[in-house]
């Protein structure tokens, strides 16, 4: 399917002040997406237990970067000379949770915390703010669809590598993310070791934990899919599609109730702007992956079925529910504001395994609306650009990040999605993008100059433009 070069959209003129414009098609050496590019590569090549020396976890390369971003948005927001103008409703709902954290945060201090929970606190803060620094950068610091694509790419090209390692490891069992220690940065922390499950082998890859590698990759079949329909030559086509192969047949090396789950989601959100001809060829490659899988690892197929049909029986499972009493015991006593941000430490407590119960203990109700209200408005932003868009590779997108958030949502129900800093990049990524189609389809150019970068602009009258 070939697809022009160029978006018509990149190469209108946009207003920056009165009679001023500048061109939306320009490229520094610099830019946001760069930098986000840079952030995906040292997230996801980079093993997640190597850390800066003397750091804790949060000394992550990628989040180290990820806090400067969230510096250069703000010295940009500030700066009159630099362009960043133009409201963006995603930056009301991340102000929102910010505040129910640091409001939450407080709470914790003046009830006293013990030393374990005061650390814990502040990593979520600091994690708090590389999350807000590359939701804002995505948002606002893209410039055009051309930089938007660009950044996907990136991304895909991240969890096909991923998804490679993963295979490698499920069919091998050897960790070949040992031979991908990084000069300068040690390990710390728990290391994710192989894990036997019904006579197969839970990887790991890159990241810190199996279902976070499941969630990870999820997240990132639907822009392998998109690129794959609609990439701007047929060879980036081709190379997506093997990427979107790769990234889909190592959904099933976690062994995971969550993976399936989350993969199903993102194939019934995408399926909604789907061609019939494309829904058959996805269910046609889904049965390949599935018989694949099978043959290569002997009792794959029961191991899941017995992951589903013996939930009520499976300890992974009724330990979850035996939780449920106790939770409630410890949210009534806060429930407003919660016991503090980052407070409930494990196993100084009992593992929740859930992210929607863990935040309502430490951020409570206040903290639970603030998160569940910015992934809604991402999505809400996602679907106005999806109904604004009169192209076929603009809407598809827009289903895509779509199918992300609602992925966050529901994964949150099975793991402490946010105690895993590899999937809040990709989570702070997907939604920040929400807010970049919103600006790119928005009719005031006003609003499309949202860039984070030095103005080249002429000025003219407007009536000229």
């Amino acid at each position: 399917m070939a697809q022009a070069t160029v978006h018509p959209s990149d190469l209108d003129p946009s207003q920056v002040a009165a009679n001023t414009y500048v061109t939306r098609r320009r490229f520094t050496r610099v830019d946001a997406a760069s930098l986000l590019s840079v952030m995906l590569v040292l997230l996801t090549v980079i093993p997640a237990p190597l850390i800066i020396p003397g750091a804790t976890d949060v000394g992550r390369p990628a989040l180290v970067l990820a806090m400067l971003l969230g510096l250069w948005w703000l010295l940009a927001r500030l700066n009159p000379r630099l362009v960043l103008v133009g409201p963006q409703p995603l930056r009301w709902a991340l102000l929102m949770f910010i505040l129910s954290m640091l409001a939450s945060y407080v709470v914790g201090l003046s009830r006293g915390l013990t030393t374990a929970e005061a650390n814990s606190a502040d990593r979520w803060m600091l994690v708090g703010l590389a999350f807000a620094g590359i939701v804002l950068t995505a948002a606002d610091g893209l410039p055009n669809w051309a930089r938007f694509t660009g950044l996907i790419q990136v991304f895909v090209w991240c969890g096909a590598f991923m998804a490679i390692i993963g295979l490698i490891q499920a069919v091998t069992r050897v960790d070949v993310t040992t031979y991908l220690n990084v000069p300068g940065l040690e390990a710390k922390g728990w290391i994710p070791a192989f894990e036997e499950r019904g006579g197969g082998v839970r990887v790991a890859s890159t990241t810190g934990h199996y279902i976070e590698f499941s969630a990870v990759l999820a997240s990132c079949l639907p822009f392998a899919i998109h690129l794959a329909r609609f990439g701007p030559t047929r060879a980036r086509r081709r190379a997506a599609g093997v990427s979107a192969f790769f990234i889909a047949a190592a959904i099933p090396t976690t062994i995971s109730r969550t993976a399936i789950v989350a993969a199903g989601v993102v194939v019934l959100i995408m399926m909604s702007v789907w061609t019939w001809r494309l829904r058959y060829n996805v269910i046609v490659l889904v049965s390949l992956l599935v018989i694949g899988a099978m043959a290569t690892m002997e009792g794959l197929f029961d191991t899941f079925v017995t992951l589903f049909a013996g939930a009520s029986q499976d300890k992974s499972v009724t330990s979850r529910t035996d939780r449920y009493q106790m939770v409630l015991d410890y949210f009534v006593q806060r429930p407003w504001f919660g016991r503090g941000t980052g407070t409930w430490v494990s196993p100084q407590y009992q593992y929740l395994d859930n992210q929607w119960f863990a935040f309502a203990l430490t951020n409570g109700i206040f903290g639970v609306l603030a998160l569940l209200g910015l992934h809604i408005t991402a999505i809400s932003l996602a679907v106005i650009a999806m109904r604004r868009s009169t192209r076929e590779a603009d809407r598809h997108v827009c289903a895509a990040l779509i199918s992300t958030q609602f992925v966050v949502i529901i994964v949150g129900f099975f793991f402490d999605s946010l105690s895993f800093y590899t999937y809040v990049g990709v989570l702070a990524l997907t939604t920040g993008l929400c807010g970049a189609v919103w600006r790119f389809t928005h009719p005031a150019r006003t609003v499309r100059t949202s860039i984070v970068g030095s103005s080249t602009g002429s000025t003219a009258d407007s009536s000229a433009h």
